[in-house]
């Protein structure tokens, strides 16, 4: 134990003496310059604001805290307390979070940042926001329009509860198929449409008056695990790195972005070649390593705006340092804010104490806090705060799931269902030629809460509309009482009760729909099904016609390479799935091209 504390000590102190030795001394010009922008007015403002600004406001300034459905009073009580740059909040409906975010801008001295995820659309940012589509499924449709809607729409809906910012959009690369973080969430494979799709996202955004702020700097997509649960590497060289991640994020801060959230990721080619001789446990998560910050963001890639972290309760970066020590080092590092508390007196305190010691210099504080003003002035946040246009008006809330917004979530569906796999030419399957049908399910609804009765929506939703298509369906549902031993259920005696003959005298169709989303718990995303050698499990394929659709993962064929029907439609909405069966009746054609490699890049998953 003694051995280990000084091994992080010592790691400390390396971390520490290379912030130093590369931080940069913050130019006001920089106000002036891109992606801020700043006249005259805005400069003054963020100058005068800093200059009166206490210690204890300048760091609380560094965080961006998150609400729990805190009611006006207690989110009034909160900012008095803690005066943060910004606030994330739980979702919930669009009145109470409007009237929560008004509570929280009327008691702020310094107007705050009020950010959400509207990655997918309204839907990230309150109960009951349009999702317009998924990151895959915009490059699914080739139309960089289905970005700019999903960036115009979303924003403009969680503008309307009083946001300003977007974390988003993703612009991580999925190099690596078994990723278990972003399969759904970037644009797909390809540098050129992950540039183009993220800045036409950026561009809807820009419109809706909301910031951006693409994500996860070094970039996800190279390691299959998850920054929540364990550290993750971008095993890029230098040259890959340039040519993919880099040509993204270079053509990103050409065009303007003005903030960059960091991944707890860590990318050895990089930090190798920027400190010389750094060992291997020194390596860290870009969070904390200065080397990628400064050397590689800020004066390689010329990025003058704003650092944010991913969220600093993750085990990516949680597991690499203690939390006293990474809060003020990632800000001496080059982070300008830190996403979200732990415990509030504990991490102030741990920020004091960082600037005690000297892991944080006042320095870099003051150069962070100017970024922070410098954001908001850009943002025109002061301005709207002397005019009390903090919030628009309440009746802007009627955007919020409004026709035309769902329209054009239609629209990106019908042109980015891809049909993946149609090997033995079974399309289309109709009622009139397969009128019994059964439908089989895996979903992230464990087959213990299905008994206690969590609906699997996207099982229901394909039933029902098949049904109204014409088909008899009959959904399977494992009763695991009937089959229940000591030991556990018994498989063989599950399918003993289904014999083969009567199955393929009873069915004429099987349909499965796999709606997998695990997240931040698992690192991967594959299929589980209920039991071993389960009913659902695709035995049946060899038998009888077999379509097999996944609505949250495009690398399900890895899984059930033997179904000869493979359909992706990137979202389990009651609109997708209706779409998804209008088009396997042969009513709508598919339209969609996979931003992936489906295929996993096996031969037998293409037979």
């Amino acid at each position: 134990m003694k051995r280990l504390i000084q091994r992080v000590a010592a790691l400390t102190a390396a971390l520490c003496v290379a912030a130093a030795c590369v931080a940069p001394v913050y130019a006001e010009t920089a106000n002036t310059e891109k992606p801020f922008d700043l006249d005259d007015n805005a400069v003054r403002w963020v100058n005068d604001t800093f200059n009166a600004m206490t210690q204890e406001e300048k760091i609380a300034q560094l965080f961006v805290d998150m609400l729990w459905n805190d009611t006006g009073k207690q989110t009034a009580a909160l900012l008095g307390r803690y005066p943060s740059g910004g606030l994330r909040y739980n979702n919930r409906k669009p009145r109470e979070l409007y009237r929560q975010n008004a509570a929280a801008q009327k008691n702020s001295r310094i107007p705050l940042l009020i950010a959400a995820n509207v990655e997918a659309g309204g839907n990230g940012a309150m109960t009951g926001g349009t999702k317009i589509g998924e990151g895959i499924a915009c490059a699914a449709t080739g139309d960089t329009r289905s970005a700019y809607e999903m960036g115009l729409y979303g924003c403009r809906e969680a503008a309307a509860v009083g946001c300003n910012w977007t974390f988003a959009p993703v612009v991580d690369i999925d190099r690596n198929w078994r990723n278990c973080v972003i399969p759904t969430r970037c644009f797909g494979s390809d540098p050129d449409t992950v540039l183009e799709m993220a800045l036409a996202y950026m561009k809807g955004a820009n419109e809706a008056g909301v910031a951006c702020c693409m994500k996860h700097f070094p970039g996800d997509g190279c390691d299959d695990r998850d920054q929540h649960i364990v550290t993750t590497v971008n095993d890029c060289t230098c040259e890959e790195w340039d040519a993919s991640y880099g040509k993204v994020y270079q053509g990103m801060i050409g065009a303007g972005v003005p903030s960059i959230m960091v991944g707890h990721i860590q990318q050895p080619a990089y930090s190798r070649k920027l400190r010389p001789g750094i060992r291997d446990e020194e390596i860290m998560p870009a969070t904390v390593a200065p080397e990628l910050l400064q050397g590689l963001l800020r004066e390689k890639l010329g990025f003058n705006g704003l650092i944010i972290t991913d969220a600093t309760h993750m085990v990516g970066l949680t597991g690499k340092m203690r939390r006293s020590e990474f809060l003020p080092i990632a800000v001496q590092s080059g982070c300008d804010m830190i996403l979200y508390y732990r415990d509030h007196d504990e991490d102030l305190r741990f920020m004091w104490e960082g600037l005690e010691s000297g892991q944080l210099t006042q320095e870099r504080l003051d150069e962070a806090v100017l970024r922070v003003l410098a954001f908001k002035a850009m943002l025109r946040l002061h301005e709207k705060q002397r005019t009390n246009a903090l919030m628009p008006a309440e009746e802007g809330l009627s955007v919020i799931g409004c026709p035309e917004h769902r329209a054009a979530a239609a629209r990106i569906i019908d042109r980015s269902i891809t049909l993946v796999k149609n090997s033995r030419a079974q399309l289309p399957i109709t009622p009139q030629a397969h009128k019994r049908a059964i439908l089989y399910s895996v979903s992230s609804v464990s087959l213990a809460a299905r008994v206690l009765g969590k609906a699997d929506k996207a099982r229901e939703y394909l039933a029902q509309e098949l049904e109204k298509q014409g088909f008899s369906v009959e959904v399977y549902r494992l009763n695991p009482f009937k089959y229940l031993t000591p030991k556990g259920i018994n498989g063989k005696k599950v399918l003993a009760d289904i014999p083969v003959l009567e199955f393929r005298k009873k069915y004429d169709v099987v349909f499965v729909i796999a709606d997998v989303q695990s997240f931040s718990t698992t690192n991967e995303r594959n299929l589980h099904w209920s039991i071993p050698m389960g009913p659902e499990i695709p035995w049946y394929a060899a038998e009888k016609t077999t379509v097999f659709i996944s609505v949250a993962n495009p690398f399900h064929l890895y899984d059930v390479p033997m179904v000869p029907v493979c359909i992706n439609t990137y979202n389990g909405s009651r609109e997708a799935i209706r779409q998804a069966v209008e088009k396997i009746t042969g009513k709508s054609e598919f339209k969609g091209n996979s931003p992936v490699d489906a295929f996993c890049g096996m031969w037998d998953t293409r037979l």
